[in-house]
């Protein structure tokens, strides 16, 4: 999502609903957890920033981002707002990178299907190291902050629907 001279983790607190009577479920895979864990800081921050409470903040760690799909299952149990589900895939040698983004972005859409609670896709599917790099607090901004920001707009959209 980042473009050229726009920096889409720059939000305006005033259009975002206020995050205070929500509760949000984030999964994070621990594989590339230097990535990882800078998408959950920058979508625990955003989400703190926009008025969530600390206690409503309910964080779980996978091995991997395949396990994410099992994660947010199960953590739409525990009667969370919103899910973010965050992950780094990176590009390989091998086939094996396919089939795990493709496993992840399906089984995130057919949870977001199945299930009331929005879940957001906070997956980088980049090509080198450096493309996450950029995209989880680098130049590109913070993937996991736009992620958090998604996710108060649905959990707004979910409770006035």
């Amino acid at each position: 999502m980042a473009t050229a001279n726009h920096n889409l983790s720059n939000y305006d607190k005033d259009t975002i609903p206020n995050a205070k009577n929500f509760r949000f479920g984030i999964v994070v895979s621990e594989w590339n957890d230097t990535i990882t864990n800078g998408l959950f800081q920058g979508a625990y921050d955003a989400l703190i920033d926009c008025g969530a409470l600390p206690n409503n903040i309910l964080k779980w760690d996978v091995p991997g981002s395949f396990e994410l799909i099992y994660g947010c299952k199960h953590m739409i149990k525990h009667q969370v707002d919103a899910v973010i589900a965050i992950g780094c895939v990176i590009q390989g040698e091998t086939k094996h990178f396919d089939f795990v983004c493709e496993g992840v972005t399906q089984g995130i859409k057919d949870l977001n299907v199945n299930s009331e609670t929005p879940v957001i896709f906070c997956v980088l599917t980049d090509n080198t190291m450096q493309q996450s790099i950029d995209r989880s607090g680098g130049k590109h901004g913070n993937k996991g902050t736009e992620a958090a920001i998604a996710a108060i707009k649905m959990a707004d959209l979910r409770r006035n629907k």
